[in-house]
């Protein structure tokens, strides 16, 4: 049957929610150059206002079973928006329906990114109050006392705490005007206020929850730090009870200290609250299309000799093994010291690539798709520089280079130049 809405065209609205999106990144803190998004008032009441129109859009068109084909036709256009692989992630579900609440994506969007400057802050709420004071001015003289009533009323309403352009200055946005151009309800409440408090208790919550983790991965540090002193203390100190376990002891003590002391550098880099953060960002990096994130990697155009390049290797190397974190640091602390000299260790590491696969996935089709690309664009990016390798914590390297791999074959070539001195790189950690 076609478009019918007589607000406004299909084509018009779309190229609007495409500006919107546009508007929604930058709110997320960040312009498409790195740099900090700065959002003023002004700015931020004209993106409000925006939300404000497409929500009237939405309710206009679910509210008649008159506009039913019109909400299908702007859904599948939405869906297929989001089908590009530069589209962002976190608006992957778009809809009609989510559309009506843009408000809420536009608060969201401003207050969870860290941090939250106070200047931020400031120009969030005082948005916030005069939009409200401006829809309150359209029902109700006295504005200034309704509003502070409607205020007043908020705690009782059991707030839960559980629910791309260079510059701000440079935006377009002809919200006042698209606003009055559309057909606005005027049964729409004035509750920015209401969804700013609920955005920034929803955000006190995460903090509090992030609190809270890092101060167990501290307590567990410790508690690991002690036992591997203690262990180490042991070890080191044991006396022999008889003649084979004193030879067991001349030869052994200083193998063990190595592997504790090995054991609790890697612990430490694992559950350090740095770690902990690149993985994170690496997990929801690497769950993005590979055509998304290599383009933003690419962007970054950093050398190979900087730090930032061994950063951007090591975000790769975490995106790898962000799924099995947990239980890698949980066998790490598990597995015991196995006596092994120094040759019988370099056969069993060096024969790795050579053995048929038992639990490593290297049969082409049990591959991980996401980890193959990683590894693959990881290894392009190092251009056989495996040195560079060296620059990260070593256990690093053991855990997220899978076995299958071409940079795993040139990570023990480089491995085995480190042990007979030929290489001319060194290993910093």
């Amino acid at each position: 049957m076609g478009w019918s809405y007589p607000g406004i065209s299909i084509e018009d609205l779309m190229k609007l929610i495409k500006n919107f999106i546009d508007m929604l990144i930058l709110a997320s803190g960040y312009q498409s150059t790195g740099r900090l998004a700065q959002w003023d008032s002004h700015n931020i009441k004209r993106l409000l206002k925006w939300a404000l129109f497409l929500e009237n859009v939405s309710k206009g068109l679910r509210s008649s079973g008159d506009y039913e084909d019109c909400v299908k036709e702007l859904d599948a256009a939405l869906h297929l928006l989001t089908l590009s692989p530069v589209f962002p992630q976190g608006l992957a579900h778009l809809s009609c329906t989510t559309l009506g609440r843009a408000r809420d994506l536009v608060l969201e969007h401003l207050i969870h990114p860290l941090p939250l400057r106070d200047s931020h802050l400031n120009a969030i709420m005082s948005a916030s109050i005069e939009m409200d004071l401006s829809e309150h001015k359209r029902i109700d003289n006295d504005v200034l006392d309704a509003y502070l009533e409607k205020l007043m009323t908020l705690p009782s309403k059991g707030l839960s705490l559980s629910e791309s352009r260079n510059s701000v200055e440079d935006l377009n946005l002809s919200t006042p005007e698209i606003v009055q151009s559309g057909k606005h309800d005027s049964s729409v409440d004035g509750d920015f206020t209401e969804s700013a408090i609920k955005q920034l208790r929803k955000r006190q919550q995460a903090v509090s929850y992030i609190s809270v983790v890092e101060a167990a991965l501290e307590n567990l540090w410790r508690t690991v730090g002690k036992n591997m002193h203690d262990e180490l203390g042991n070890t080191s100190s044991s006396k022999p009870m008889n003649r084979s376990a004193c030879l067991i002891a001349e030869k052994l003590p200083h193998e063990t200290i190595v592997w504790n002391h090995w054991r609790s550098k890697s612990l430490s880099y694992m559950l350090d609250k740095r770690t902990i953060r690149l993985i994170s960002g690496a997990s929801l990096i690497c769950s993005a299309p590979k055509d998304q994130w290599a383009l933003m990697l690419k962007q970054l155009d950093i050398s190979a000799e900087s730090d930032d390049f061994c950063e951007k290797i090591e975000l790769l190397l975490l995106g790898c093994v962000a799924d099995r974190w947990s239980a890698l640091i949980e066998h790490l602390m598990s597995v015991p010291y196995e006596s092994l000299n120094i040759s019988r260790l370099c056969h069993e590491v060096f024969n790795v690539p050579l053995r048929k696969p038992v639990n490593l996935c290297v049969k082409e089709g049990l591959v991980n798709p996401k980890e193959k690309s990683v590894v693959d664009y990881m290894e392009s990016l190092l251009n056989g520089q495996t040195n560079q390798l060296w620059k990260l914590s070593p256990v690093l390297a053991a855990v997220a280079i899978p076995a299958w791999s071409q940079l795993f074959k040139s990570y023990l070539h480089e491995l085995e130049c480190q042990l007979r001195g030929d290489s001319l790189s060194t290993r910093t950690r």
